[in-house]
């Protein structure tokens, strides 16, 4: 039997968020026939020692971390359901939300993947919708000075869709957070999945972009809402986080933005990305070990 849709989670180091996220699940899906794939990147805590046991979800435990967007396609090599629900551990859903992304898949057929507004634990509104990454997002990011300075300027509002999201319904932007997003499964696999070259950040951005270069639309739907604590897995390897965030900012820009293998733009984007890798490695030692990191466009 095909099932209309099964979720995946990549966990790393999660511990009991990951437990509050399945048992979410749960309840979304309690009169459902459904799948969850959990892969582990070897987690170092006790994560997966904490969940009970479940029919409905299946552990991969991997030796090694091998990132992000390959513990993905590793999931989706093991499940044949139409539609997967991608979510990070450190996520909660709440009634509703899958059956409000699946009718807008069904709306839209040439739609290949849409996300849900996402929101802090308080109730504030993560930028979870965005525009492409350009030379400009490193200023104009989700949470950069310059964006919480001029929330409603013309750049702001091109790199953070969800500023203008004020109607409760699903319209179309250019990619979703990887942090809860819903997709045709026959979709992700006719472009191979996720990037692996990505570890850790982008990959979601990337996946759009690739997404739409083949025809299909994202869309994103407001009234669709996910409770996400950032940085629950990121926190314990602040080091590694912030070292792949960059270095997969630089995959993305040359892959994408400054295609030519001697285009200057290269050798600015590597400079300043270095210089503000160094700034944030230094910041994040003054930081108490138990500060959490914001994701993607600090």
């Amino acid at each position: 039997m095909i099932l209309e849709c099964a979720v995946v989670v990549v966990n790393f180091n999660s511990g009991a968020d990951l437990c509050k996220c399945l048992a979410s699940l749960g309840n979304v899906f309690e009169n459902r026939v459904w799948e969850a794939v959990v892969v582990d990147n070897a987690s170092s805590d006790d994560s997966l020692d904490l969940l009970d046991p479940n029919p409905m979800v299946r552990i991969q435990r991997n030796t090694s971390n091998v990132g992000f967007a390959a513990a993905v396609n590793q999931a989706l090599s093991l499940i044949s359901s139409r539609n997967v629900l991608l979510i990070n551990p450190d996520c909660e859903v709440r009634q509703g939300v899958v059956e409000r992304l699946e009718q807008e898949l069904m709306k839209h057929p040439e739609c290949a993947l849409v996300g849900p507004c996402v929101m802090d634990p308080d109730g504030t509104v993560q930028g979870s919708a965005r525009g492409d990454p350009d030379m400009l997002t490193g200023l104009f990011g989700r949470s950069t000075l310059l964006t919480r300075l001029f929330p409603s300027s013309v750049l702001a509002k091109r790199n953070v869709r969800t500023f203008v999201a004020n109607n409760s319904e699903g319209f179309e932007v250019d990619w979703v957070s990887g942090a809860c997003m819903l997709a045709r499964r026959e979709s992700l696999m006719s472009i191979g999945g996720f990037d692996s070259d990505f570890f850790m950040y982008w990959e979601d951005a990337d996946l759009c972009r690739r997404l739409r270069c083949f025809g299909h639309t994202i869309r994103y739907v407001p009234r669709a809402r996910v409770m996400h604590r950032v940085g629950g897995s990121s926190s314990t390897v602040p080091e590694l986080a912030i070292r792949a965030f960059h270095e997969s900012a630089y995959l993305y820009y040359v892959k994408h933005v400054a295609r030519a293998r001697f285009h200057p733009a290269r050798w600015f984007a590597r400079l300043t990305l270095r210089m503000r890798m160094l700034w944030r490695l230094r910041a994040a030692k003054a930081l108490p070990k138990t500060s959490e990191l914001q994701d993607a466009d600090q």
